[in-house]
């Protein structure tokens, strides 16, 4: 947990870009009756019957600091999906970057593993040693500042129905382009001063 916290509390350095990597999972639902348009004193009706269309995974890094987001839509979430959206981390959206500082949880997707299941070793150590990894703690994903901006996503953006991956991809990447637009910035105050006293209750107690 404090490895964590003292990576938030760097000074911003565009050559060494904190980032945040999260994903979550989005069911696909369709309207099996069209649903009736709001009227005055009146919210829009919808039927409570729907469609089942699968499930589609939404990637999101986002650099605090900077108030940017990248989000990707893919059909599924494996080892080969995760490799190539940090791929493209390194190679596109801090591409000027010297080293990626990357906060992730510990999923089985998230290890250098899943680089050399998708690309030649050469090409996987490459990617990989441009990053610099930070996992959060078992039980300890709050601490991940991409999982608050997925709680964004899902608020301001995927909350209702959405019936087709194509669909759902174009909402999230309007959502991510208007909130980079206005550089929503997260403001991470909870430090590890702070975890030693309010968290006092996970450290271990030593004895004289």
């Amino acid at each position: 947990m404090e490895d964590i916290l003292d990576v938030y509390c760097r000074a911003y350095d565009a050559r060494y870009p904190v980032v945040c990597l999260d994903e979550a999972s989005k069911q696909l639902l369709g309207d099996v009756r069209e649903p009736l348009p709001m009227e005055p004193g009146k919210p829009e009706r919808v039927d409570s019957d729907y469609e089942r269309g699968g499930t589609r995974n939404i990637f999101l890094a986002c650099e605090s600091l900077r108030g940017r987001r990248v989000v990707e839509v893919t059909e599924r979430r494996t080892k080969q999906d995760f490799a190539h959206f940090v791929r493209d981390l390194v190679d596109v959206h801090f591409a000027d970057a010297e080293r990626i500082v990357l906060v992730m949880d510990n999923l089985n997707t998230h290890h250098p593993a899943s680089l050399y299941e998708a690309f030649e070793p050469a090409q996987a150590k490459r990617i990989w040693d441009r990053l610099e990894i930070h996992h959060t703690p078992k039980h300890g994903s709050w601490l991940n500042i991409a999982e608050c901006e997925l709680s964004v996503l899902a608020r301001q953006c995927t909350k209702g129905r959405v019936s087709d991956g194509e669909a759902l991809a174009a909402k999230v990447l309007a959502w991510a382009a208007e909130r980079n637009a206005k550089v929503r910035t997260v403001d991470w105050r909870f430090t590890t001063a702070d975890a030693r006293i309010r968290l006092k209750h996970l450290y271990p107690k030593i004895h004289d």
